[in-house]
C-alpha cells in the first residue's frame, strides 16, 4: 500500500509539473494568471518557496502583458510581494515603488509603502559594516510613518526604526571606543563627544561619558608638562559631567581613583 501511494504521488508530481511546464510555453495569459494567483495563494499560506517561484516566473511572464489592462494593478503588486515573500529585498523594493509609481492611489499603497520601507530593514547588516542600507531602511519607514500616521503597520515600522537607530548608535560607540582602546585618546574624546550630542537617550550615554573621561584622563597624564595642565583641568570637568547626570553610576569608582591621581597632578601647578 505504501508503495502504492508512493507511487500515486510521484504520478501527480510529475503530471503537475509537466501541466506547469506547458503552461510556461504556452501564449494563453488567462490560465497562467489564474495559476500563479493560486500558486502565490498557496506559497504563502504553506510558506513553500517552490510554489512561490513558480508563481514569479508566470507573474514575470504576464505582467508586460497587462499594463493598463483592470488586472495591470493586482499584478504589478503580486509581484513585488512574491519577491518580498521570497526575501528577494533587492528586487522587492524596486518592484513596490515601481507599484506606488503607477497606482499612487491604490487600496495596497500603504502595503506597499511598508514593505518597501522593511525591505531596506532586512537587507542592515551588522553594526560593525557599512550602513548605508540602515540610514536608507530609516529613512523609507519615515517616510510611511509620514504618510500613514494612524497606519496598519506603525507599530512594526517604529520598532524597525528604533532597532535600526541603536545600531547607528552601537556603530558610532564602537568606533569612539576602539579610538580609546588603541590609545588615540584625542580622536576618542572628539568621537565621544559627537556621540553625546547626537545621541542624548542612547543606552551607550553612560559608557560614552566614562570612556571620554578616561580618554581626557590618559592623555593628560601621558602629555609634555606644557600641555599637561590644561589636559587635566579638560578630565577634571568631564568627571563633573558624568557625576552631573550619574552622581551613582556604575563607573563611580573607576572615576574617584583617577580624580585623586589628577589632582594630586593638578598641585604641581
Amino acid at each position: 500500500m505504501k508503495k502504492g501511494i508512493l507511487v500515486l504521488g510521484l504520478l501527480f508530481a510529475t503530471v503537475s509539473c509537466s501541466e506547469y511546464q506547458k503552461l510556461l510555453r504556452s501564449e494563453e495569459t488567462a490560465p497562467k494568471y489564474s495559476t500563479a494567483e493560486q500558486l502565490y495563494n498557496e506559497g504563502k499560506e504553506e510558506d513553500s518557496n517552490k510554489k512561490l517561484r513558480k508563481a514569479l516566473k508566470l507573474l514575470e511572464q504576464i505582467e508586460p502583458e497587462f499594463r493598463g489592462k483592470p488586472q495591470g494593478e493586482r499584478l504589478v503588486f503580486l509581484l513585488a510581494d512574491t519577491y518580498y515573500q521570497l526575501g528577494d529585498y533587492f528586487n522587492a523594493p524596486f518592484q513596490f515603488e515601481r507599484f506606488l509609481q503607477l497606482y499612487p492611489n491604490s487600496q495596497k499603497a500603504e502595503e506597499a509603502s511598508f514593505k518597501a520601507a522593511s525591505c531596506y530593514f532586512y537587507r542592515s547588516p551588522r553594526y560593525s559594516l557599512d550602513q548605508t542600507d540602515t540610514h536608507k531602511a530609516i529613512e523609507e519607514l519615515q517616510v510611511y510613518l509620514n504618510a500613514y500616521p494612524e497606519g496598519e503597520f506603525n507599530e512594526e515600522a517604529n520598532k524597525m526604526a528604533t532597532e535600526l537607530l541603536v545600531k547607528l548608535e552601537k556603530k558610532a560607540y564602537e568606533i569612539a571606543k576602539q579610538y580609546h582602546h588603541t590609545e588615540y585618546y584625542k580622536a576618542a574624546i572628539a568621537s565621544f563627544n559627537n556621540f553625546i550630542a547626537n545621541y542624548p537617550g542612547s543606552p551607550f550615554r553612560e559608557a560614552a561619558f566614562y570612556y571620554r573621561f578616561d580618554s581626557a584622563y590618559r592623555l593628560a597624564i601621558n602629555s609634555f608638562e606644557v600641555l599637561m595642565e590644561d589636559r587635566l583641568i579638560e578630565a577634571k570637568e568631564f568627571y563633573n559631567s558624568y557625576k552631573k547626570y550619574y552622581p551613582e553610576g556604575e563607573y563611580t569608582p573607576q572615576l574617584e581613583d583617577s580624580l585623586l591621581e589628577i589632582d594630586k597632578s593638578l598641585q604641581n601647578f
